[in-house]
């Protein structure tokens, strides 16, 4: 099944012609881009919205898995920061940061001549309500890898199959979905949340996520990492003092993805790579 998902995504991407990937250096965007550039060789491209809500280390990581495919991205700086209605972090927030985003990517493809945007969206995305893909269809972005029937087991099995570096990497979201809705959006909690989770990932912890709540830093990390966080307490607590929080919590629920729509009474999804991988 994985093979015919295949073979419709190549067929997908043949008939589009000179594409512009809208590249994040996350799993689903890197094999998008390896099938593009196999089926279409210089008629696709690499474009990456490189913003202060990116993890640290996530764009060289990026550049490193374009450049192992043999393409050299093209970067371009668009920061959401800059408009208002981002940083008043609405349940919205997700739109408007596609909105910025994906108008600076397909700006940059006029510019080369090219037409169409592609993205990693896939069909698991749709079982979520993510204000995002609203965002893509406004500005005609297309994904090959919903069309061709995938989801996110497939662009797995697929990533590891090329030996893309980035198959097993964990999902990186966004650093603003460590900030709770309603709560304004701002350079240093962004810096903050993505210094500490730094901090955690060099000690070992693959899933982490620091959620900031003001004063307070609530981790999440799987349930079955939670007795290593504790063996680690007295070095978690230095450090994010460090960093600014007087308090640092451990959530029991353990990781959840988009946990900061619970208080919403639903699950946005918002959790996930932004640009999509």
């Amino acid at each position: 099944m994985c093979d015919e998902k295949l073979e419709r995504l190549k067929a997908t991407l043949l008939s589009m012609g000179r594409v512009a990937v809208a590249y994040s250096g996350g799993v689903d965007s890197a094999l998008l881009l390896r099938m593009a550039r196999e089926v279409l060789a210089d008629d696709a491209v690499a474009i990456m919205n490189v913003t202060p809500l990116v993890p640290p280390g996530d764009e060289e990581g990026a550049v490193q898995t374009a450049r192992s495919m043999g393409v050299e991205p093209i970067i371009i700086r668009s920061d959401p920061l800059a408009v208002p209605d981002f940083r008043r972090n609405a349940p919205d927030r997700c739109y408007v940061c596609k909105r910025v985003i994906f108008t600076a990517i397909a700006s940059a493809a006029r510019d080369r001549g090219i037409d169409l945007v592609i993205d990693g969206s896939h069909v698991d995305d749709l079982s979520e309500d993510r204000p995002g893909l609203r965002a893509l269809a406004e500005l005609g972005v297309r994904s090959p890898l919903k069309e061709a029937g995938m989801g996110k087991e497939d662009v797995r099995r697929l990533a590891a199959r090329f030996s893309l570096p980035c198959a097993d990497k964990p999902s990186g979201p966004c650093l603003a979905t460590r900030i709770p809705f309603g709560r304004a959006i701002d350079m240093e909690a962004l810096r903050t949340v993505g210094d500490a989770e730094h901090f955690l990932i060099g000690l070992g912890f693959r899933t982490v996520r620091v959620r900031h709540h003001g004063a307070v830093a609530r981790i999440e990390v799987p349930v079955e990492d939670i007795p290593a966080l504790v063996g680690k307490r007295q070095l978690v607590v230095e450090r994010l003092n460090q960093l600014g929080f007087a308090y640092v919590t451990m959530d029991l629920g353990g990781f959840r993805s988009g946990s900061m729509s619970e208080t919403l009474g639903r699950r946005t999804g918002t959790d996930r790579p932004m640009p999509p991988e």
